[in-house]
């Protein structure tokens, strides 16, 4: 008689897990395997993801904090600009007058309006996807959260990615990245659809068992140079070679990628936005944000974005009132109210900024110039406390004044979210040297 202790768990059919385990073939009562399976899935149907996530939307560019979330009406005309706020559905909290989407949901997010941290005027993703500045990196870099994620807690699905990066590729490459592996190597590097890889996800006429002995004979031919590698290169490809046979295998990162497959009425929620390119950066592209959230539901653990190129030196607010802010306004709404819908608030954490903030003072070409000294930045779901802003900025959105948010702490937040201590977890680099995944910095107490 087999009996394997452990807490029951009532199945649809009335039986528990411990019950079948205590009967010996089951078969008795015609409860096969595959039945007692489909009626777990029946009976916790809000379990098949059950997985935290996060999705980061990197903001190509660095958007005008003091145009969106932190407008400034008691600045002069050069500062403030020429857009209003409106009221949101929590009280005290204004945001401009071009988001009103947000404004009716704003009791789901959470605007930084004193993100700091950046340590230059230069374009650069890294502290967006890392947390942390390029200075004084170890060799090879530090890890983005994707890649940390990937290498701590692996895939849930060996047919999906943990670390997708939904980044096309572009002109300035920090505008095109989707969060780099540093230290960590390629084989934690994003899985990027919309790369060459994208175009190999197909078995083009090959079937699973060929591919398969393709592999073995791939095998055997390295076997001879295995006991003189020292780099443990063989082995990161093995595991490598191995993800990709999943995820070519199966047809769930395929599945997930089919927008054909999609609700209509979703699809119609999101709208397409702008697919093209925008000069160096990335498209203003609506189906992205519903591609994130279709891959963390099949499995993926992180999943970056990036959007548009808001980098207005001239047209700054022409740009915005007329492409930006509308699209915006919708993609970031639907992708919020979609994960609600879906009961997947609290599971999945979103976070939406650039590498920092715009210059107070309008130029003479109508644009705003760089900022690193202050900058903003949404988040939403996460089981996050929402409807709250965290931070402010004097009169003129030149400086933090109250609760300045560091990069790294936002990071710190989204590891603690997905269950790694940020403080205590390390990952090693190519010394082999035991690294903390932050600094100094700590989740944020007022969102946990």
């Amino acid at each position: 008689m087999l009996s394997i202790p452990g807490q029951p768990t009532r199945l649809c059919d009335g039986y528990t897990r411990r019950d079948v385990l205590r009967i010996g073939a089951l078969g008795v009562g015609g409860l096969t395997l595959p039945r007692l399976l489909r009626a777990e899935a029946q009976a916790a149907p809000a379990k098949r993801m059950s997985h935290k996530a996060v999705i980061m939307v990197y903001m190509v560019g660095a958007p005008p904090h003091q145009d969106m979330y932190d407008l400034k009406m008691d600045a002069p005309s050069e500062i403030r600009g020429p857009f209003k706020p409106i009221k949101t559905n929590v009280p005290g909290i204004e945001i401009c007058e071009h988001l009103p989407r947000l404004a009716l949901m704003m009791d789901k997010l959470v605007p930084l309006r004193a993100v700091y941290g950046s340590p230059n005027g230069a374009h650069d993703s890294y502290i967006c996807y890392t947390g942390r500045q390029k200075p004084n990196e170890p060799r090879g870099g530090w890890p983005s959260v994707g890649s940390t994620v990937s290498k701590l807690l692996g895939p849930t699905n060996p047919a999906i990615p943990p670390f997708v990066g939904l980044a096309p590729d572009a002109g300035h490459p920090p505008y095109g990245s989707p969060g780099l592996p540093g230290f960590l190597g390629q084989t934690h590097a994003a899985f990027r659809p919309s790369g060459d890889v994208g175009k190999d996800m197909k078995l083009q006429g090959i079937d699973a068992n060929r591919l398969a002995d393709r592999r073995r004979l791939l095998k055997s031919f390295d076997r001879f140079r295995r006991d003189v590698d020292q780099s443990g290169m063989l082995e990161g490809m093995d595991a490598f070679q191995q993800r990709a046979m999943d995820m070519l295998t199966s047809s769930a990162v395929a599945e997930a990628l089919d927008l054909s497959k999609e609700d209509p009425r979703v699809l119609a929620m999101y709208g397409k936005g702008d697919p093209k390119k925008h000069a160096d950066g990335a498209p203003l592209n609506l189906q992205h944000f519903l591609l994130a959230r279709r891959l963390v539901e099949a499995g993926s653990r992180v999943v970056t974005l990036n959007f548009g190129r808001w980098d207005f030196h001239s047209n700054n607010h022409k740009s915005l009132k007329e492409k930006y802010l509308p699209l915006w306004d919708r993609g970031v709404s639907a992708l919020v109210q979609d994960l609600h819908d879906r009961g997947l608030d609290k599971d999945v954490a979103v976070v939406l900024w650039g590498e920092f903030g715009r210059t107070p003072k309008i130029n003479n070409n109508a644009g705003r110039d760089h900022w690193p000294q202050v900058g903003g930045g949404l988040l939403s779901g996460g089981g996050f406390k929402t409807g709250q802003v965290i931070g402010s900025t004097d009169r003129t959105a030149s400086e933090p004044k109250d609760r300045p948010t560091h990069f790294g702490e936002v990071v710190a937040t989204l590891y603690h979210h997905l269950g790694i201590n940020p403080n205590q977890a390390t990952v090693n680099d190519l010394q082999s040297r035991p690294r903390y995944l932050v600094d100094e910095w700590k989740p944020m107490r007022e969102l946990i």
